[in-house]
């Protein structure tokens, strides 16, 4: 895979304004025709040095796989699509991933080949698709699918985010509340309770306890808990035994623990449908598979039964032997390997668990309301109470 070129560049426009810049291009032909499309006429071109990989979104690589599939629909040639697409303006680094896939293809590399050389945007199971869609000369069907299966990906993980935002939101705000109340209302009372004279009751005693130590402990508490969680986010990308322990931990957590399995298990389904869909055989599927869940027990869980395969096992027996796979899984997938429609079957499952994470969403943030209704204000209204408490046995004395 060739490198591309930072050039520095001078140059003017139509009207004679001049210019400095910088462009990237895989030599200086490229960076004067792409200057040129932009309406620059170059005076200096450089090279100052090869440029940093590009990087694109997953939103940018759902667009261009929409995109290419509507224009090769249309009847457009491969290499012509790649390159209009490559000449649209956009964020990110796609227009030169794109630009560096047309480049190879023409230069005789297989339209999956050249994909796979960007592994950070177009996964092995988005290869395999190319691929057979490349073979079966049906790869806008194929580019077609694959868009809508990221779209779907896309809106599922932005109503988890969405029902998570919101909770999170409010349960940090309440803690700062209650913080500013114990940091800066708290200790007022406490000078008008020294004049009392009298024992404090225990709630009392407590919340002034836990003033004062949220005054002298609060800088180095959230420290400390910025440095941690720091330091977790650095080893779960850095371990894949942890992250794998993450993952298991988070399987078993009430309510969030099934909503991510049905995930999990509603995006293999469909992955491996897909590919099964495709042409492409059961135990060359698996190979593309590896990470197509998100969730490393998932994951584990394909290589496993991928080997089981090459053992000559059935593919609902491999799936049962793992224990990952709920029996309302994998009692149809047996009774589809029997009749010989495992391909459809498998697309059935993952409608079915796609309607069950929506399902467990909504019911998700139906809940989360009242529980963080009932925790704000049980911490307010524990700070109030436990506050006046000592006015209200003063005036019943009185």
């Amino acid at each position: 895979m060739s490198i591309d070129t930072r050039f520095a560049w001078r140059g003017v426009d139509a009207n004679g304004a001049a210019k400095r810049g910088k462009t990237i291009a895989a030599d200086a032909t490229g960076a004067r025709a792409a200057l040129k499309r932009e309406g620059w006429t170059v005076l200096e071109l450089d090279a100052v040095g090869p440029a940093p990989p590009p990087k694109s979104s997953a939103a940018d690589v759902t667009l261009f796989t929409r995109q290419l599939a509507g224009l090769l629909r249309s009847g457009l040639p491969l290499a012509p699509s790649l390159e209009l697409i490559a000449q649209t303006p956009t964020r990110g680094g796609l227009p030169r991933i794109v630009q560096n896939v047309a480049r190879d293809i023409t230069q005789g590399v297989p339209f999956s080949d050249a994909l796979a050389r960007h592994p950070a945007c177009f996964g092995p199971l988005y290869c395999q698709l190319v691929s057979v869609g490349e073979l079966a000369g049906a790869l806008p069907t194929v580019l077609a699918r694959l868009a809508d299966d990221r779209e779907r990906a896309a809106s599922q993980r932005a109503k988890l985010k969405g029902a998570l935002t919101y909770p999170v939101m409010v349960l940090l705000l309440s803690l700062l509340i209650t913080a500013g109340l114990l940091v800066g209302v708290v200790p007022t009372f406490k000078t008008i309770f020294d004049g009392f004279g009298a024992a404090l009751p225990a709630p009392t005693r407590f919340v002034l306890a836990l003033s004062d130590g949220v005054a002298r402990w609060s800088v180095p508490f959230a420290t400390t808990c910025v440095a941690v969680g720091i330091g977790c986010a650095r080893l779960l990308k850095r371990s894949p035994s942890a992250r794998e322990a993450a993952d298991r931990a988070t399987l078993k957590l009430p309510l969030v623990g099934a909503l991510l399995r049905s995930l999990a298990i509603a995006r293999w389904s469909r992955a491996l449908g897909t590919l099964l869909a495709a042409g492409t055989p059961l135990s060359d599927a698996f190979d593309s598979l590896a990470n197509a869940t998100g969730n490393r027990i998932f994951d584990r869980a394909t290589v496993e039964i991928a080997t089981r395969l090459r053992h000559g096992e059935r593919l609902a027996a491999a799936m049962r032997a793992l224990g990952c796979f709920p029996p309302e899984v994998v009692q149809p997938i047996a009774v589809a390997e029997e009749s010989g429609s495992l391909d459809s079957m498998l697309m059935d499952l993952a409608t079915l668990g796609d309607r069950q994470v929506d399902e467990k969403i909504g019911t998700f943030a139906s809940l989360c309301e009242p529980v963080v209704i009932v925790v704000l204000g049980a911490l307010v209204g524990g700070l109030v109470i436990a506050m006046y408490l000592p006015i209200i046995q003063l005036g019943n004395v009185v």
